[in-house]
């Protein structure tokens, strides 16, 4: 394996084709998931089968990179199997890690293949030392993906608690900050990102004009109406446009994505093992260019060097084309 040196990049692939990408783009370690409700990106013409995730992790260890398996929805009482079966499926492919967040899961894979490595997903929500402790402690976990609700010094001073790896998001989309809690699209689709993987499934998204704007629609409920050259977003409900007290505002979160390229010596000062990218979604253009943004600038600060001018780069592949420190920026709340 290529050695990681203080700041792991961590990328997503929502493809085998995306995987490569990812890799010869600069990525140290790639994330994906299995095509069916296992994980939290289960949208039509994603993932891999498990032959793709054999011949990725193949990809992946013959240039020295790292391939880890999101397992991070919660099965429903009864339908452990089909998680069981992903658990079992990235050990005998070769996966360096599985991203777990279910307790029973977590159990599983501890007890039937301890040697494979555990991260505690973000999905778990684990946002202090007690809760952290508890995975460490029950299921050896190795690492924890931190939810997107702790300003840099929470960061410094949890990841100093906690002894394991601490891994952080870096870009990509942002959701209303209560990581594996949220069941808002399961009230209007009947599908739970929780447990069935998928926020606004495709198939109930519609777009429809209507006097000169656009309706963005979920099902039978209206997200969010768009003027003509307005910046325009996918149909989740936590970041749909509602009329109340007769206006109509963004009640839960803006459609912003998360960009913290400008405090990256701020996360290497907390203590942070990794940085992730959002968007196993999106395309291979936005792969190729957002990690070799990234890369680019983690080279720049490993070597001493000034960063690089990427910063229109990244604002261009910002959903809603507008950005943010999120939690990041203290005095938040």
């Amino acid at each position: 394996m290529r050695p990681i040196r203080y700041l792991e990049l961590v990328c997503p692939a929502g493809t085998p084709a995306a995987l490569r990408t990812a890799i010869e783009a600069g990525a140290d370690t790639v994330y994906c998931g299995l095509a069916d409700a296992t994980n939290a990106r289960n949208y039509p013409g994603l993932n891999f089968s498990p032959g793709e995730l054999a011949e990725g992790v193949a990809f992946a260890h013959a240039r020295g990179r790292r391939v880890l398996v999101a397992v991070n929805t919660f099965p429903r009482a009864g339908e452990m199997a089909l998680w069981h079966r992903a658990i079992d499926t990235a050990a005998a492919c070769g996966a360096d890690a599985v991203i777990l967040a279910d307790l029973g899961v977590l159990d599983y894979a501890a007890s039937r293949h301890p040697g494979l490595r555990r991260h505690l997903s973000v999905q778990a929500a684990a946002a202090n030392p007690l809760a952290i402790d508890f995975y460490r402690a029950r299921f050896a976990i190795s690492r924890v993906v931190l939810p997107r609700v702790l300003a840099v010094a929470e960061v410094a001073a949890l990841v100093a608690r906690i002894g394991v790896e601490a891994e952080v998001f870096a870009f990509g989309s942002l959701g209303t900050m209560v990581e594996g809690r949220c069941y808002l699209s399961s009230y209007i689709t009947g599908r739970s990102p929780s447990s069935d993987g998928v926020c606004a499934p495709a198939e109930h998204v519609a777009y429809r004009e209507d006097g000169g704007g656009l309706l963005a629609c979920l099902g039978a409920a209206v997200m969010n109406r768009f003027a003509p050259g307005e910046a325009r977003s996918y149909p989740t409900p936590c970041k749909g446009r509602f009329v109340t007290n007769g206006a109509p505002s963004y009640l839960f979160e803006e459609p912003v994505g998360l960009n913290a390229s400008a405090i990256l010596p701020r996360l290497k000062e907390a203590g942070v093992t990794a940085l992730k990218i959002e968007g196993r979604q999106r395309g291979r253009a936005y792969v190729a260019e957002v990690v070799g943004a990234f890369r680019a600038l983690l080279d720049a600060l490993d070597e001493g060097r000034p960063p690089p001018a990427v910063a229109s780069r990244l604002r261009g592949l910002a959903e809603g084309s507008q950005e943010t420190f999120g939690a990041y920026r203290e005095g938040w709340r």
